[in-house]
């Protein structure tokens, strides 16, 4: 019996879903980088980076090249890259929705004469 497609999504999205992760696939758009470049630009403990790119090993979306002792990551595929600007666009446009209905909100409370309501004010 084969995976449904759906299923198979989901635990792709879900490989996504730890920001980690994706501040390692950012990085990695731009280009290949070696685990202590990433681990500088990451900002966590090496072990944490250790783990959080073996899950993108497994998931197939990094591969790697040993230099000597020096392990390059980079990315299996550039449409990586593509989603993760994909997403950047469509959380951007949901962002500007919400700032014009809260620009709107704001308007209308100064318009009706509540511009402010501060705590503990009568």
């Amino acid at each position: 019996m084969t995976t449904p497609l759906h299923q198979l999504k989901a635990e792709f999205f879900k490989t996504l879903g730890h920001p980690a992760r994706i501040r390692i696939l950012e990085l990695l758009s731009v280009r290949e980088m070696a685990v202590g470049e990433i681990l500088t630009e990451v900002a966590i403990e090496p072990s944490n980076l250790s783990q959080q790119l073996a899950v993108l090993r497994r998931a197939g979306l990094v591969s790697t090249r040993k230099e000597g002792s020096v392990v390059h990551y980079s990315l299996t595929s550039p449409q990586v890259a593509e989603l993760l600007l994909v997403a950047r666009s469509i959380l951007t446009q949901v962002l500007s929705e919400q700032t014009e209905l809260l620009d709107g909100l704001r308007a209308d409370a100064k318009a009706s004469g509540r511009s402010r309501i501060t705590r503990g004010t009568r």
